[in-house]
């Protein structure tokens, strides 16, 4: 799994002109599911965003999570982060996991976030063409990549 993770003061997601989730300070992540992902996966990384220091304390230091500040998120499915760019120029998805495999793993993904988080967590529409509104704060992006875990 690939996560893009920014900080946000706002984040909407609008499919057909009308907002399906918005949520205001918090974290806006897109996440990109493989066909190698499992549920240990989703455990750590849900568990890696939800504590994820990149919010200030008093001080302007990144100190706190999401958690910390009663923060709210919203996720995105984003098959496009598994693109290989390594011969021509238009991208192969070969990488990203087909709807059959990733449907499941993204709403698993999402009910841990909401655990972890003790709250409902925002979300676009799997698959939908959606049109993002954020204000990105900072700003801080952070990029995740499970694989990378070991």
């Amino acid at each position: 799994m690939k996560a893009v993770i920014q900080r946000v003061t706002k984040a909407s997601v609008i499919i057909d002109t009308k907002k399906v989730a918005t949520i205001k300070r918090g974290l806006l992540i897109l996440l990109g599911i493989e066909p190698t992902d499992t549920s240990k996966d989703i455990v750590w990384l849900s568990g890696k965003i939800t504590n994820l220091r990149v919010f200030d304390d008093d001080n302007g230091i990144m100190n706190h999570s999401v958690k910390n500040i009663d923060g709210e998120m919203i996720v995105v499915s984003q098959f496009t982060l598994h693109a290989s760019t390594k011969k021509g120029n238009r991208p192969s998805y070969i990488k990203a996991a087909k709807p059959e495999i990733a449907i499941p793993l993204y709403e698993s993904f999402i009910k841990q976030l909401e655990q972890n988080l003790n709250k409902k967590v925002q979300t676009g529409k799997f698959g939908a063409y959606m049109q993002l509104d954020f204000i990105n704060d900072g700003p801080v992006t952070i990029l995740i990549d499970t694989k990378d875990r070991i």
